[in-house]
């Protein structure tokens, strides 16, 4: 059995998400309570408690995500006595997750993830005004027509649309100004799409209007310490497993542009070997994908005490 191990991105948060854990567990109540600390807010106060469109802002889903995650692999890691490295050959993380995974295999320092996140949510919220951007999924298309399409809907710099996400067989997002996204869903309605929708985001994630936040994170990953990850990382921007700290620093900047090629990511993991991926932390998003992605895998995802109890099981 060859595993990975995997971590969720923005749109897996939920008001409560990581309770139970830091309710059955002294090791999870110091991740939280250290994320607290570092980034000088009560997150888990609304994680816990909410209101939901307040966890939902990019800057306070984006750490609160990572600490469910991280709060999860301490627990595998110091309650369930498992050494990462001897359970799982490789690690990925979709959009955020990536830091998650960083985290997780000790590149970086949960203080750093916490602070690179929360720089990130707000850089990533300040590079386009709200309303200028849009998100949207093309449903039955796959990742080639969409790009397509996407290359169509843009008519200049001031236009632009672009392939953001393509998570599995059949379901691309794709993101840039507002009137090139809703031009493109048009197009995919002509061209075999089951459903063109806009997505409820509050700015064009992974395309090129996100280059101010770019630079905002190469300014602060380069300030920041990168180790040599105990599992080989697998990132969004080449969907395969780097090591070398700085191609694993490179990989977060271009990240905030590039297109997130998850589909390919956990495709070259079931190439490798891989027949086991475990989703650890909020939502089983990524559980759902692989199914659709590796159909002869196994997918289980973990983020509750009950949960991990049969993940150990399993492990």
């Amino acid at each position: 059995m060859t595993r990975a191990i995997t971590f969720p991105g923005q749109g897996s948060q939920a008001v409560g998400m990581g309770r139970a854990l830091a309710d059955a567990s002294a090791i999870a109540r110091e991740v939280f309570e250290e994320v607290d600390e570092v980034l000088g807010q009560k997150l888990t106060r609304l994680m816990w408690e909410g209101p939901e469109e307040e966890l939902t802002l990019t800057e306070n889903a984006q750490p609160a995500l990572m600490a469910v995650s991280v709060a999860a692999v301490r627990v595998l890691e110091k309650e369930g006595g498992i050494k990462l490295a001897d359970k799982f050959a490789f690690a990925a993380g979709h959009s955020l997750g990536e830091y998650s995974a960083l985290c997780a295999v000790g590149t970086l320092s949960l203080a750093d993830t916490a602070r690179l996140l929360k720089t990130r949510g707000q850089a990533m919220q300040k590079a386009v005004p709200a309303g200028v951007g849009a998100m949207a999924a093309l449903l039955g298309l796959e990742l080639d027509a969409a790009v397509e399409i996407a290359r169509e809907a843009t008519t200049g710099p001031d236009s632009l649309c672009a392939a953001a996400n393509d998570n599995a067989p059949g379901q691309i997002v794709i993101s840039g100004h507002k009137d090139a996204v809703e031009r493109a869903c048009e197009l995919a309605k002509t061209r075999g799409a089951k459903r063109a929708m806009l997505l409820p985001v509050s700015a064009p994630f992974h395309c090129p209007l996100m280059q101010p936040a770019a630079d905002v994170m190469g300014d602060a990953l380069g300030k920041t310490d990168f180790a040599v990850p105990a599992i080989q990382v697998v990132t969004n921007v080449v969907a395969s497993a780097v090591e070398e700290p700085a191609q694993l620093r490179e990989m977060l900047v271009a990240q905030v542009t590039g297109m997130v090629r998850w589909r390919e990511s956990v495709g070259w993991m079931a190439g490798e070997g891989v027949d086991t991926f475990v989703e650890l932390g909020s939502g089983k998003v990524l559980t759902g994908l692989a199914k659709r992605i590796a159909r002869d895998a196994t997918a289980v995802s973990a983020g509750t005490p009950d949960e991990i109890e049969a993940l150990l099981k399993l492990l």
